[in-house]
């Protein structure tokens, strides 16, 4: 097996990791013959397990498809070389021949998106986060991010960062997860070169798709980051405006006419002034955040002095571009000028 050879051949040259490694039959004593799953996606299923000292875990089982070697590899490299209140914690991995598993910390209230899309949530009603714990979620987050771009010996790149994808512990502390797009980078490159589109529709930056609007970097992941406050904000998924373009307005003008007239935002939760401020202040961050060209983006190191700050002392941002960036529009193409990137403001 040519993938599994390329693995092994990874793990010997990172030397040992921090990280233990698992058998694939003490995998399946571990979850209990994988009684208890968790979710799955396209990447494989999550189950519940216990290791032997009691502790709680969740057990990644990845499908055998093609990219698995390198999203194992991307993973492992990345996640075991972590260690921050706000990233995942990786406990362990299994390589035993085409099976591949990875083990990490269990999170009680599992990942973001179940408490902020009304759509999603039947439990809408059991428990709504309140604008402190979205706005401690957000910094959480931000604090995260600012350790992978500036923490680490090496910089990592998440390209994946979306609701779906932070964890939430029995605190509600936000956890940063899903390694399977990241790359790494040396310190001293603030440009990476990617090849084809990483992401998730929705989240993805507009320099993602082409080229002309900016070099890829860590700006990339602070766009997701900025669509995810907003949708946070607005208890809503962005990517619903492609239900019906005519009278659905773009998601982040429908934030920015709000926060232009000072409306409300339709959060119940809203209770008090200081409410209102922490929701105007996320808004403000998060629209800074998806600015079109990556330049005019804040670092993800001054998101989060901008979140610590006065909402007085934030300026307003320019309203954002786009028409929509859930897909990639059509005048998504190299000849991209700037009388096209202009020609949805009025939207």
């Amino acid at each position: 097996n040519p993938t599994h050879r390329i693995i092994e051949g990874f793990l010997k040259e990172h030397g040992p990791l921090p990280t233990a490694r698992y058998s694939y039959s003490e995998v399946k004593k571990l979850t209990n013959s994988f009684r208890k799953q968790l979710g799955q996606g396209g990447f494989g299923s999550v189950y519940k397990g216990q290791l032997h000292d009691g502790r709680a875990v969740a057990v990644k089982i990845l499908n055998k498809s093609e990219g698995n070697g390198e999203e194992f590899i991307n993973e492992v490299a990345s996640i075991s070389r972590t260690s921050h209140v706000n990233i995942v914690r990786l406990l362990g991995f299994c390589l035993d021949s085409s099976k591949r598993a990875l083990i990490y910390e269990f999170m009680p209230n599992g990942s973001l998106d179940r408490f902020i899309y009304e759509e999603k949530n039947p439990l809408q009603v059991a428990h709504q986060l309140d604008c402190k714990q979205l706005y401690d979620i957000a910094i959480g987050i931000a604090r995260g991010l600012e350790y992978l771009h500036r923490g680490c010996n090496t910089r990592i790149l998440h390209f994946d960062i979306k609701p779906h994808n932070i964890l939430l512990d029995e605190d509600f502390c936000p956890k940063i997860s899903d390694f399977g797009l990241a790359k790494l980078c040396p310190r001293k490159e603030s440009a990476v070169s990617i090849f084809g589109v990483r992401g998730t529709a929705g989240y993805i930056a507009p320099e993602i798709f082409s080229r002309n609007f900016g070099a890829v970097s860590h700006k990339s992941d602070v766009y997701s980051y900025g669509i995810m406050v907003l949708e946070m904000v607005g208890m809503r998924y962005n990517s619903k405006a492609e239900v019906n373009r005519s009278s659905e307005i773009y998601f982040p003008h429908w934030i920015y006419t709000h926060l232009e007239s000072d409306q409300e935002l339709g959060l119940q939760n809203i209770r008090n002034e200081s409410d209102d401020k922490l929701v105007r202040k996320m808004t403000i961050v998060g629209l800074w955040c998806i600015q079109t060209y990556p330049p005019t983006r804040p670092a993800i190191s001054r998101v989060v002095e901008m979140l610590e700050s006065e909402v007085e002392l934030l300026q307003i941002p320019p309203k954002p571009t786009f028409s929509s960036s859930a897909t990639p529009p059509a005048h998504f193409s190299s000849e991209t000028n700037d009388n096209v990137i202009n020609e949805n403001t009025s939207v």
